[in-house]
């Protein structure tokens, strides 16, 4: 895809690849079972690849809480229809990234104060250095060098670039 957007591979698509199955083997090997959440639409690609290395038993639910990326302060408003009952569950809430984290840390309070889950983690691909405390284990394969915006593999730009295979660097 040729787009004046996209520019340097950050993370090319072995390399998610490999890096899910880290994270899966993590997973694998601290729980017999759990509830994965999917933050929507950001964290779709990477739970449908996760999803599929864990050998767990799981159940699976969505949350959204629109917002734009990089944003530290996000106050949208949280959409969770609790469709699978989560009270005294090993709640691992599931989305692309973590990159300022004040978007994850919001949906980790509200899950832990309105549902009262046996425990809560967060999985995603990568983290961004200079995130926010999120009180919880964080799995993940890669820990960025800088926080430079970045497009594809669920993660838009202008609503766009969710469905690169790769993560790239945005070029505005």
């Amino acid at each position: 895809m040729k787009n004046k957007h996209i520019g340097q591979v950050i993370i090319n698509t072995a390399a998610i690849t490999e890096g899910v199955k880290t994270v899966a083997t993590q997973i694998n090997n601290d729980f017999d079972t759990a509830v994965i959440i999917t933050v929507v639409p950001g964290g779709i690609l990477y739970t449908a690849d996760l999803a599929r290395q864990l050998t767990i038993d799981i159940c699976m639910d969505y949350i959204s809480c629109p917002h734009t990326p990089g944003e530290r302060n996000n106050q949208s408003t949280i959409v969770y229809h609790n469709n699978i009952d989560i009270e005294g569950q090993n709640v691992i809430i599931i989305d692309d990234a973590i990159e300022s984290g004040g978007t994850m840390k919001r949906l980790v309070e509200y899950i832990s104060k309105n549902y009262n889950p046996k425990s809560i983690s967060v999985a995603v691909l990568f983290v961004k250095p200079g995130r926010i405390d999120i009180p919880v284990k964080q799995y993940y394969a890669y820990e960025m060098d800088n926080d430079d915006l970045l497009i594809g593999y669920g993660m838009p730009w202008e609503n766009k670039y969710r469905n690169l295979p790769f993560v790239a660097k945005l070029e505005k």
